[in-house]
């Protein structure tokens, strides 16, 4: 496998622990949005989430090739042809290797293939250099700006993106 490549599986009782540690690094939580707060409520939170998740919310693990958890995707939403993508790459020690790209494709790829969609949508702030470039670079098109944000305390405003799946599935299938 390429050192960047992943695979996605379902969320198991055991991530819990592991995206609970994800909160003792602030880098990641301060990127990320997370509030920084005890392990413990962490893990108790993952486990109710894993065991009970949100309506419309299909999260998956993200799998590096050593099949160490190192981030996890979103396909949320309640129309039956459309769904909003979001990803997460964890701890912060992982980023820069391509896996948010990586993460980013294979979401795009399960949602057009395994969930049927017609159309996959996504925001990211525009202060967030690094995800819109991923967004951008698994061929979502920018469709406008939507509210205002902050990112790592800085004022920003969301970009909105969108692919189809005859857009989406021919580019990641090349």
């Amino acid at each position: 496998m390429h050192p960047t490549a992943l695979r996605l599986r379902p969320l198991q009782h055991q991530d819990a622990k592991t995206l609970a540690g994800w909160g003792q690094d602030e880098l990641f939580c301060w990127h990320a949005g997370w509030t920084v707060t005890s392990s413990a409520a962490l893990d108790d939170f993952w486990v109710r989430h894993i065991e009970e998740p949100p309506d419309g919310l299909v999260r998956l693990a993200a799998e590096d090739a050593d099949r160490e958890l190192v981030g996890y995707v979103d396909l949320h939403g309640s129309n039956p042809g459309e769904r909003e993508l979001g990803f997460v790459i964890g701890p912060s020690r992982h980023w820069g290797s391509g896996l948010g790209r990586r993460a980013a494709e294979a979401a795009l790829t399960y949602g057009f293939k395994e969930l049927t969609l017609e159309c996959v949508w996504a925001e990211a702030l525009a202060a967030n250099i690094a995800s819109v470039k991923i967004l951008r670079s698994v061929g979502m098109q920018e469709t406008g700006e939507g509210g205002p944000g902050v990112f790592l305390g800085k004022d920003s405003y969301y970009l909105q993106f969108r692919t189809t799946r005859d857009n989406g599935m021919g580019r990641l299938e090349r």
